[in-house]
């Protein structure tokens, strides 16, 4: 089953239960998959690592605006943003723990054979793609300068 027939079932569950704030974040994805479907102007289903661009894309905005939010003492505002990103979490792979991560990271800089920062660029490029979706490129990032420096 594709991620837009998992999207349409969690839409009609949403319905059912009358959960508005999973029905927007939902719906949110629906269109996101319909805008990336007719941007390569095709009708073929996307493949599953654009579909988790996609969802980790979203997810990452909604926890960024949450942020700002909190930052401005918005936590009205807030709360949905967090509830819509958990809600699009749902669809993404499992997250990985940061000394799963740590372990994936060192096997790459091993693989390449980084000696310094100059290398950070290859060793990110290899993880992102290898961890898309499991890992935040932020503590990707942080474990690749730290294991480099």
């Amino acid at each position: 089953m594709s991620l837009q027939d998992d999207v349409m079932t969690a839409i009609k569950t949403a319905m059912k239960e009358k959960d508005q704030t999973a029905l927007a974040a939902l719906r949110a994805v629906k269109s996101e998959i319909l805008l990336a479907q007719t941007a390569t102007g095709s009708k073929d289903d996307l493949t599953e690592e654009q579909e988790i661009k996609i969802l980790s894309k979203m997810v990452k905005q909604r926890k960024d605006s949450a942020a700002i939010f909190l930052e401005q003492d918005r936590k009205d505002l807030a709360l949905p943003e967090i509830d819509q990103a958990e809600v699009i979490s749902q669809f993404l792979p499992e997250a990985l723990t940061e000394e799963e991560i740590e372990k994936v990271v060192i096997m790459t800089i091993d693989q390449v054979g980084a000696v310094g920062m100059k290398d950070m660029g290859k060793v990110m490029g290899i993880v992102s793609k290898e961890l898309a979706g499991q890992a935040d490129g932020k503590t990707i990032s942080s474990i690749v300068k730290e294991k480099l420096s």
